[in-house]
């Protein structure tokens, strides 16, 4: 038995020495062919390797669907929790939002019946242009946007421009189809505010920082971080009451206020058409500038008696008076 083991060994080991050598020379000799394939035809090896991915996608799916199945069970989870803690505080939103929605109604008939007692005429709320950002002006102004809405939409200079968080400047410049918007923290900004609840008269003035200052104060405010900032409307420059921020900080020497408005995500504004209270010389003179000078009486047009002459004294007046009523008879 041993001698026969050991007879085939020795025939065996050159066999395998033979096979290792063919091996290795087989295995050089494709990989040769796949470099010279892979040259020769690329269309040819992209449709084998397709084929072969298109075989092995149904397997790997097969293998990837036990793994992905507690990924998306924990994302479920997850996105679960969120949606009722969303739905939790949506709930509460909405039980604020009733409550003061009865308070406002309640508030607008107290207010309504107060103006009816005092006989106040009640201001008509502005018109509005709708306007989109286009671009930074350029001009003598740093804090400036164009806007892509003109004189034939409407725009006039001076208006009051805000969006959903309140004002973001005033029309200082007015094209055919185009308007310039100088910003609140623009340095040559200067609007008339009002501090809520204290109800202090201010100006709010931009120095070309994120952060305007109140100036011309009170001597003694009764101003606190947080209160809100609004148009107090004086001047009649703009409408009273749109929002322009809150107090953020305040010192000895100067009072700051963060605006509502995100300058980084202005997008689009309302251009409000606000008719200003004019005193009564204005009016006036307005008056006379749209109808035109006062018509001279009308027995001084008739042409059945004479004109009717300047008198310098009441006594030269009165034959005159008598002539005119005589013809008039």
């Amino acid at each position: 038995m041993k001698l026969e083991r050991r007879h085939w060994s020795r025939l065996t080991v050159p066999i395998k020495a033979l096979a290792d050598r063919f091996t290795f020379a087989t295995l050089i000799a494709l990989s040769i062919g796949l470099l010279l394939l892979s040259k020769a035809d690329v269309g040819a090896l992209h449709v084998v390797t397709a084929r072969i991915g298109d075989a092995l996608a149904p397997v790997l799916s097969v293998f990837a669907e036990p793994i992905g199945a507690p990924r998306r069970l924990v994302e479920n989870i997850h996105h679960l929790v969120a949606v009722y803690g969303e739905n939790t505080r949506l709930r509460t939103q909405n039980e604020q939002l009733l409550e003061w929605r009865q308070t406002a109604h309640r508030l607008a008939l107290q207010n309504a019946a107060l103006r009816q007692l005092l006989d106040v005429e009640v201001e008509a709320a502005p018109t509005a242009v709708a306007a989109r950002v286009v671009a930074d002006a350029g001009g003598p102004f740093v804090q400036t946007v164009l806007v892509n809405a003109g004189s034939v939409h409407g725009v006039a200079q001076g208006m009051a421009a805000v969006n959903e968080h309140g004002l973001a400047g005033r029309v200082i410049d007015v094209g055919r189809r185009s308007a310039r918007l100088l910003l609140l923290t623009d340095f040559n900004s200067k609007v008339p505010a009002m501090v809520e609840p204290s109800r202090d008269q201010a100006i709010l003035a931009g120095n070309n920082t994120g952060q305007p200052e109140l100036l011309f104060l009170p001597v003694t405010p009764h101003l606190s971080v947080g209160d809100r900032v609004v148009t107090s409307g004086r001047g009649g420059v703009l409408p009273p009451g749109l929002t322009i921020g809150v107090v953020r900080a305040i010192s000895d020497r100067r009072v700051t206020v963060t605006p509502m408005v995100d300058w980084t995500r202005l997008d689009h504004v309302r251009l409000l058409d606000y008719a200003p209270v004019l005193p009564p010389a204005a009016l006036a003179e307005l008056q006379r500038e749209i109808h035109g000078p006062p018509r001279p009486p009308a027995a001084a047009l008739r042409d059945d008696g004479p004109p009717a002459t300047q008198t310098n004294s009441p006594a030269e007046a009165m034959p005159a008076q008598d002539a005119l009523a005589e013809g008039s008879r």
